[in-house]
């Protein structure tokens, strides 16, 4: 059986983790190299004893030289994406970057929205965007990705999916979401985000701020006149999942009929896109530890009000890579994701 041997640079993150353990259950891919600089040199069954299972793969440093028919997953910080997948694109290697790093094709947003200068964005022309929904053939033929953040997706698609329609929205877009902490910066130490402060508890943050504010606007309107985006992340006391409530104003009244002939002829095409009935059954824990968007609507007048959910850390990090690099290797692009 083919094998296609992976690294992943980051591993021991959250997303790092999920996607070591998805990568556990694939016949074509095999993972043969984890790094992290703050647990190296400990076995993975120590780090995380959930992947006990795994083969006998030990942490190791960023730096730590790599076999070259190692391809890479680069699960990150952004300024250490910046330094390393130039590094592994010139020895030949296909990446997927998990970092915001190369999404904006902005410089100015990119540097205001991340506050760090930008050295390499001389390499965005090599960057596909690892939204399969919406660059599956360019996916295909990519050697360098660059994965969707996990807010930035639950809202990007079911925009994008709208097509034409998109042309008489009016006024910019509200995009209210509610995550998890795992999707809301909960993988570092800081104390807004410890078990104490998030229990019991419900707040906004970085309002107006958000770094995937500009990878929202650029991407929900590929194909469309681009409109503004304004989005408020908050943080739920849960783990995992995220949920977004997004309000569009159109020029004239909207007819729910079209829409959901619009939306439904896309949902029945794409392998992890559920569309429901009414917006009021879609729900976290339908979603937690999917790969699945799901997604429903309701009309009022000229408003339309779309909600969808996906699990941060799989959809909107580690499976949604794991489905980009199926399509990379040329594998069948739910496997590993689902039973087939």
């Amino acid at each position: 059986m083919k094998q296609t041997k992976l690294a992943i640079i980051g591993a021991g993150g959250l997303t790092g983790k999920e996607l070591t353990g998805l990568l556990s259950h694939h016949p074509h891919f095999q993972l043969v190299h984890i790094t992290s600089n703050q647990v190296d040199g400990k076995h993975i069954r120590d780090v995380f004893p959930e992947l006990s299972h795994l083969p006998d793969l030990v942490f190791q440093k960023h730096d730590t030289e790599i076999p070259k028919d190692v391809h890479i997953v680069l699960a990150t910080p952004n300024e250490v994406s910046l330094e390393k997948a130039p590094e592994f694109l010139k020895e030949g290697r296909k990446v997927i970057d998990l970092s915001g790093t190369f999404r904006l094709h902005d410089q100015v947003k990119f540097e205001k929205a991340y506050q760090f200068p930008h050295t390499k964005f001389d390499m965005m022309d090599q960057v596909v965007f690892g939204l399969p929904e919406l660059f599956r053939e360019k996916i295909k033929n990519a050697n360098f990705v660059s994965n969707p953040g996990c807010y930035a997706t639950s809202a990007i698609l079911p925009i994008a999916i709208l097509g034409n329609l998109r042309k008489n929205i009016r006024g910019p877009v509200v995009v209210d979401a509610k995550s998890g902490v795992s999707g809301a910066g909960g993988r570092t130490e800081e104390i807004k985000f410890a078990y104490t402060h998030v229990y019991e508890n419900f707040r906004a943050y970085k309002i107006l701020s958000h770094q995937h504010e500009p990878e929202i606007e650029e991407y929900a309107f590929v194909g469309s006149e681009p409109k503004e985006i304004l989005f408020t992340p908050h943080l739920l006391p849960v783990y995992r999942g995220i949920l977004s409530t997004i309000y569009i104003q159109f020029t004239n009244p909207v007819d729910p009929k079209e829409i959901q002939e619009k939306l439904q002829a896309v949902a029945e095409k794409e392998p992890f896109l559920r569309l429901y009935k009414t917006p009021e059954e879609i729900e976290i824990k339908k979603v937690q530890n999917t790969n699945f968007l799901d997604l429903g609507f309701k009309t009022k007048g000229n408003t339309l009000v779309l909600v969808s959910a996906l699990d941060n850390l799989v959809k909107g990090a580690a499976g949604q890579s794991l489905q980009n690099l199926n399509l990379m290797f040329g594998y069948p692009e739910n496997l590993g994701l689902v039973s087939i």
